[in-house]
This record gives structure tokens, C-alpha cells and sequence, in this order.
């Protein structure tokens, strides 16, 4: 299934417009804007000191804001305002957007055309228009993109019109060639140095688009981070369906990574269940990165659900439960353990039709219970991995030995989250949150909130909670059927999920994905002592737990 590419292959389509797919549709909007932005504030800013100059000096007619001059110098300004005004909201197609690129220049190169030809001074209407035609050409060519071919022509229409203007001028005057020499080298050279520029910027953005598709698929936009590596939303060449590729990050290669990252992949696509992430392909470039492609949810995570709209209601909560309890029941019966199962690790997407759908994410952590030799070295026996927040107990003193039901436990405190709206445990370090996961009982979501939660729901979160593995629910299979014995089960209805996501979707239209959660490393004497000193727990303090761990934690981290 592994497949080489490159960013040669057929995948990548060589554009020949800055407008060929959406991204480059809406970085041309963005910078035309930036354009017309700048351009006006600094025509705004010298015709209004032109204008100061009038009506504060003695009244010299050459400065008057509103002489033929003047007229202008504001027409300029007021037609780079319009494209910024154009630009700087709402979606614009690509050919308006090329109307209004070509139709501002050519404006531009028109008034100043005009200026040199009919200002009263020959030598400084010859100036005022040279500079302007400089500036404005060689600014455009830095800062919109073009391609060499559209620049050159908008370069040599707005030369020759300069060239003729100073001809036109030079027939009643003095020194006609000798303007027009000069004024024809100096649009000549602004020219071919635009060209240029356009041509360099150009090429350099088309690169950076071809070094970015990976086999069939073309990365357009970054979405997030993982524990592995970098999330893009990216597009197949033939299929042309929205997927989320992840790549391995540059600055966690070596064979080591490159061994956990291939085994995530190939664990993940073991997985069929309908609430697990759908795996379509991997592959490794010829550069050496590698990838594998999955399916795009166009939703939110858990986390961000909680922190923008607050507490999830109690039927929602069993209706999301029940179906990461059903990924959770697959991996499980295959003898692997998520180990970072968190509310960012969840996703939760609409369905047209249909009920909203969980999705269990990120499986960079897995583990897979009884694993041999080689595969335990690849999952780094003397390092715990996971979120100290959602960390069970086990797996603070014996990441070795965890099993299904530290998952589970992780679960319950993301239940316990989406019933509260904050985490069970909080504190000032990571050494402070792990020992609360060792000693502090967990208090019952009701007495938090000072209000009554389904009791049926809450004993079976506590149940998730406690602190010894043989006391939760023992496989994830028969706390989904716990679930579905709730009062609550069933109550979160297909025609409420829609309207919540009609209300909600323009908040939540971005796949996302999970952050790189934190890792604590502990050396194998502090972890000995852990599991020494948990034997003994009853008779230690809390704040001799917290001063062991930090004894035993190599490298510490502020929360």
C-alpha cells in the first residue's frame, strides 16, 4: 500500500494564473487589498497635505487640492481606495478579481499619463509622472502576485503611454528627444526590474505549491497539529474529495520517528469502526517525508465545543459517549490502548440527514497490549506518554501495564468535562495534576455545579473515575451498554443535533485537529519508586506524593 512521490508526479497541476485553486484565489484578494490599502493611505496622506499646504500657506494655486493637479492626484487615491473597498470583504471571484487588478493598473498609468502631458511645469509634470510610474509599478509587482507576462504587458502599455505623453508634451516645447530618451529608459528599466520581480515571486510561490503535494494529494491549508506531526487539509487529483493528510514533522525525524509514525498509520488503518477516523492511504516521498491521508471532518473537537458554547447537555453527552465507547470496544478487542484519549481528540461533525457523528482521533500514542520486543522499544518503554490532565493512575506508575480501562478512565474525565465545562483536576503544574490523579477523589459533577445531573449517568462517570483499574467498568463494550441503559440515551434527537448545527456550523466550518499533547519522561529509579511508594499511599500525604514525583520527573514543565 506504501507509495513513492514526488511533487512531480501527476498530483500537482502546473498553474499558470494566481487564481488556478482556491488558495491562490484568496492570497491575490488578500494582497490586492493590502495594495489598494497602502497606495491610498499614502496618496490620501500627500493629498491631504497638499491640501493643508493650500488653505494654511499664502494660497498658491499650484497647491490648490481641487486645481486640475490635484484633481488628479485624488483620482488616484480615490481609485486605489476603491479596490481596497473591493477587496476587503466577502469572496471575489477569480476573473473579478483580475478585472479589478488590470482595471486599477491601467487607471493608474492613464492619470498619470495625463499628468505628465497637461501639468503647467513641463520639467516637474515629467518627474511627477516618472516617479509615479516607478512606484506604482515595481510596489504592485512586489506585492500582488503576477505572473512575468501579465506585468510585462501592464509595464509596457503604462511606458508607452508615459513615453507618449512626454512626445505629446515636447511637440510645443523644447527638448523633445532628449525626454523622451530619458523618460523611456528609466520606464524600460522600472519595467524589466517589475517583470522580474513578478516572474522571481511567481516561480517561488509555484514551487512551494509543487513541494507540497505528496503522491495524488495537494496540501492547501495547515489545520492543526498532532502528537506525531502536521495536519493540512489537502485534495486527491482525481477524486477531488477533501481529506486531512498528516506529515511527520521535520524536526522529529530519525528512524525512531519514522518507526512510530509508520506503526500509527498501519495500527489506524486496522480500525473500521464508523466512529474511528477513516485511513485512505500512506505513503513516503522521494524527499523522505512521510504521510498517510484520512478522511476530513468538516466539525469541531470536544474542547473547542466546550470552550466556545460552554456545557455540553446530558443527553448529548451519552449520545457522544456511546459511540466513542463503540471505537474505543474495536481497538480494544484488537489489544491496542489509545493512551491520549482527551475532548481534542474527539471530533464531532454533522451528517446530512443524519445524526452528528463522533470520531476518535490521533492515535500517535496507541499501545498495544503485550506487544514484543521490538514493538516496545518503538513506544519508548521508559517515557509516559499522554495528557496529564485525562491521565489515569496506571498509567502515571505503570505506563507499561496499562490496559483498555485506562482509556476508560480517560474517558470518564472527558465526561466529567463536558458535564462541568472545565477539567476534573486543575493546578499549577504538571506534578500537581498528577498527584490529584493518584490521591484526590474526583468530585461528583452535581456538587460542583450545585445542581441536579442524571444520576444514572453520574455514578457511571465516577464509576470511570476511580482510582483502581478493577473498580471501573471493565471493557469499553459493557459501558456502552451502561450508557444505553440511561434515562438520557436516546434523548438527544436527530432534528435538535441539526439545528444545533445550523445555528452553530459558520462557527465550526474548519476540520480540526488535536494539539501535540505533553509528554512526561520519567527515568526508570523515579518510576520504581512510584510504584514502591503507591503500595503505600494511605499513609502519605499529599504533599509527600507531589514531592516524590517531582523527585522522579527528569524534566519539568509548567502547567
Amino acid at each position: 500500500m506504501t507509495r513513492q512521490a514526488s511533487g512531480s508526479e501527476a498530483g500537482f497541476s502546473d498553474t499558470s494564473t494566481v487564481t488556478s485553486n482556491e488558495e491562490g484565489r484568496a492570497f491575490f484578494q488578500a494582497r490586492l487589498c493590502i495594495f489598494g490599502f497602502c497606495l491610498f493611505v499614502l496618496g490620501g496622506v500627500s493629498w491631504g497635505a497638499l491640501a493643508l499646504a493650500y488653505y494654511l500657506g499664502p494660497g498658491n494655486d499650484a497647491h490648490n487640492p481641487f486645481s486640475f493637479g490635484g484633481s488628479l492626484h485624488l483620482t488616484n487615491t480615490l481609485l486605489l481606495g476603491g479596490l481596497w473597498l473591493a477587496t476587503r470583504r466577502g469572496r471575489r471571484s477569480g476573473r473579478v478579481l483580475h478585472a479589478l487588478d488590470i482595471g486599477t493598473t491601467l487607471g493608474l498609468l492613464t492619470v498619470w499619463a495625463i499628468s505628465g502631458a497637461t501639468l503647467p511645469d513641463a520639467v516637474v509634470a515629467s518627474f511627477v509622472a516618472l516617479l509615479s510610474f516607478v512606484v506604482g509599478i515595481l510596489a504592485r509587482a512586489i506585492v500582488v502576485p503576477s505572473t512575468f507576462r501579465r506585468t510585462l504587458s501592464l509595464g509596457v502599455t503604462g511606458a508607452v503611454l508615459l513615453v507618449g505623453a512626454v512626445i505629446w508634451r515636447g511637440v510645443a516645447q523644447q527638448g523633445v528627444l532628449a525626454s523622451a530618451v530619458a523618460s523611456g529608459c528609466w520606464a524600460t528599466t522600472a519595467v524589466v526590474l517589475a517583470s522580474l520581480a513578478s516572474h522571481t515571486i511567481f516561480g517561488l510561490r509555484r514551487e512551494a505549491r509543487r513541494a507540497r503535494v505528496l503522491g495524488q494529494y495537494t496540501l492547501e491549508s495547515k489545520i492543526g497539529e498532532g502528537g506525531m506531526g502536521v495536519v493540512w487539509r489537502a485534495s486527491h487529483a482525481l477524486l477531488r474529495r477533501p481529506t486531512a493528510v498528516k506529515l511527520l514533522q521535520s524536526s522529529r525525524t530519525g528512524d525512531s520517528a519514522i518507526r512510530r509514525f509508520e506503526r500509527e498509520v498501519q495500527l489506524s488503518a486496522s480500525l473500521t469502526h464508523p466512529n474511528s477516523v477513516a485511513i485512505y492511504d500512506y505513503g513516503r516521498t522521494r524527499d523522505g517525508i512521510f504521510y498517510y491521508a484520512m478522511e476530513l471532518l468538516e466539525g469541531t473537537d470536544l474542547e473547542r465545543l466546550v470552550e466556545k458554547h460552554g456545557r455540553v447537555p446530558p443527553a448529548r453527552v451519552v449520545h457522544i459517549l456511546t459511540q466513542v465507547c463503540g471505537a474505543l470496544a474495536e481497538a480494544h478487542d484488537l489489544g491496542l490502548v489509545h493512551r491520549d484519549v482527551k475532548p481534542a481528540n474527539i471530533l464531532l461533525a454533522p451528517r446530512l440527514n443524519e445524526h452528528e457523528v463522533a470520531k476518535v482521533v490521533d492515535y500517535g500514542l496507541v499501545k498495544r497490549i503485550e506487544a514484543d520486543p521490538a514493538q516496545t522499544a518503538i513506544t519508548a518503554v521508559n517515557t509516559i506518554f499522554g495528557t496529564p490532565l485525562y491521565m489515569s493512575p496506571e498509567t502515571i506508575l505503570t505506563p507499561d501495564a496499562v490496559d483498555g480501562r485506562s482509556d476508560l478512565y480517560a474517558l470518564g474525565a472527558v465526561a466529567w468535562f463536558m458535564l462541568v465545562g472545565r477539567t476534573v483536576f486543575r493546578g499549577r503544574s504538571v506534578v500537581e495534576v498528577c498527584s490529584q490523579h493518584l490521591h484526590q477523589p474526583p468530585a461528583r459533577p452535581s456538587e460542583v455545579l450545585g445542581q441536579a445531573v442524571p444520576a444514572d449517568l453520574e455514578d457511571i462517570v465516577m464509576a470511570c473515575l476511580d482510582k483502581k483499574p478493577e473498580a471501573r467498568p471493565q471493557s469499553a463494550r459493557l459501558l456502552r451498554e451502561r450508557l444505553q441503559r440511561c434515562g438520557a440515551a436516546g434523548q438527544w434527537s436527530t432534528h435538535q443535533a441539526a439545528a444545533w448545527w445550523q445555528t452553530h456550523a459558520s462557527g465550526h466550518a474548519t476540520g480540526s485537529t488535536p494539539a501535540q499533547p505533553q509528554t512526561l519522561t520519567l527515568d526508570i529509579a523515579g518510576r520504581a519508586a512510584l510504584r514502591g511508594a503507591s503500595l503505600a499511599h494511605e499513609s502519605r500525604s499529599p504533599r509527600e506524593d507531589a514531592a516524590l514525583l517531582r523527585r522522579s520527573h527528569r524534566s519539568f514543565r509548567p502547567w
